[in-house]
């Protein structure tokens, strides 16, 4: 047997482990419906959805919190795609979960998963206009911890092991810190 195929299997292994899987809490299998196809009726009550987005806001009551969210699509691991990257806006929801859940952690712009069943829509307004909301009655309530901010291009290489290099290529001793011939050409100003 040659020494190729444990190498090959191995590697194998490492790289299905490296996958994306979806949490525990998210898993399962649910309707491929859209909030437009609820807000039209395609979809009835009852039927089980996994859907994200962003906070839009979020309102404890006596007895429920609703979170009002910004639809967007799921990625592999089930969360919404970052707004910025290409993910369109799939419309608005809310869901609402039994139980008190704070507003200042769960803020406007951060990103939540639901698993639940449709209850319908809700009519709200959104500036002066009626916005029917399709409404899910949540049983995971799944706030993503945020995501980091990168301030550089992964292979920039002017991306440093301690951050940004401000000056670029031309730094040091021989061509100045960000300054060539008296002129600022993007280096760091002190």
């Amino acid at each position: 047997m040659s020494l190729y195929r444990p190498l090959t299997l191995a590697a194998a292994i490492a790289l299905l482990g490296g996958c994306a899987t979806i949490p525990q809490p998210l898993a399962g299998n649910y309707a491929n419906v859209s909030t437009a196809s609820v807000q039209q009726g395609a979809a009835g009550g009852g039927t089980r959805v996994r859907w994200g987005g962003e906070i839009i806001k979020t309102e404890p009551g006596q007895q429920e919190t609703c979170f009002y969210l910004l639809s967007r699509p799921l990625d592999d691991e089930a969360r919404p795609e970052r707004g910025n990257s290409g993910a369109e806006n799939q419309g608005r929801f809310v869901a609402c979960r039994a139980g008190f859940y704070d507003p200042e952690v769960f803020t406007r712009g951060r990103e939540l998963t639901v698993t639940g069943t449709l209850q319908g829509t809700v009519s709200q307004k959104v500036g002066d206009y009626d916005y029917a909301y399709p409404r899910v009655e949540a049983d995971v309530v799944y706030l993503w911890p945020k995501r980091s901010v990168y301030a550089g291009y992964p292979y920039d290489p002017y991306w440093g092991p301690w951050g940004p290099s401000y000056y670029g290529p031309w730094a040091g001793p021989f061509w100045g810190d960000g300054y060539w011939g008296g002129g600022y050409w993007g280096g760091r100003r002190r």
